[in-house]
């Protein structure tokens, strides 16, 4: 699922962030910002994912989006290459993009809602910091407890008792991550 969220800097600059979120895993991946999103600049972007990707973009069958004009042929073009099919989420139906959506109000509740950006150099480091914790210790339910890059199951809590614990701030001491100590 791919979208754009937005951000105003403390400026009242208006950021956009385009991201894009595999549904499978939850594992969510940054791809740009900029404060003139163009059809030509996503589309650049959508290259860029590919590119980094590699092998890995063989297995996505599918991307949605919505109906916005930044998403122009030369956008679509980029994933049919690689087989992606391109599905559009119908007109005025937010529910049809919730992952995105979810995601959204995610980063926003947890990072972006206590934090003053100051620019878009800023914002990108602050993302980048939060999507390592997000995609690699940040438990999701709809995982079974397991972050999005982990296939491990989470230590029991009847064995918690005999574990030392170790606590490291992330995200400018925002968010505390835990894990056992050696």
């Amino acid at each position: 699922m791919l979208q754009l969220l937005h951000v105003d800097t403390i400026r009242l600059t208006r950021i956009y962030v385009l991201f894009l979120i595999e549904v499978a895993t939850r594992r969510v991946h940054l791809l740009g910002a900029t404060t003139n999103p163009t059809g030509d600049w996503v589309a650049q972007q959508m290259r860029n994912l590919m590119i980094d990707l590699g092998d890995h973009a063989n297995q996505f069958r599918f991307l949605i989006r919505d109906r916005d004009a930044k998403y122009t042929t030369a956008f679509d073009t980029v994933f049919q290459a690689e087989g992606v099919e391109v599905l559009r989420t119908p007109p005025q139906a937010p529910r049809a993009n919730a992952f995105a959506e979810r995601w959204v109000r995610t980063v926003r509740r947890e990072c972006l809602d206590r934090i003053l950006i100051y620019n878009t150099r800023y914002l990108l480091a602050v993302l980048g910091e939060y999507l390592a914790h997000y995609n690699g210790h940040r438990p999701h339910q709809g995982r079974g407890q397991r972050p999005p890059d982990r296939d491990t199951v989470p230590v029991p809590a009847t064995h918690l008792d005999a574990l030392r614990v170790q606590r490291r701030k992330v995200v400018h001491g925002l968010i505390n991550e835990y894990e056992q100590a050696a």
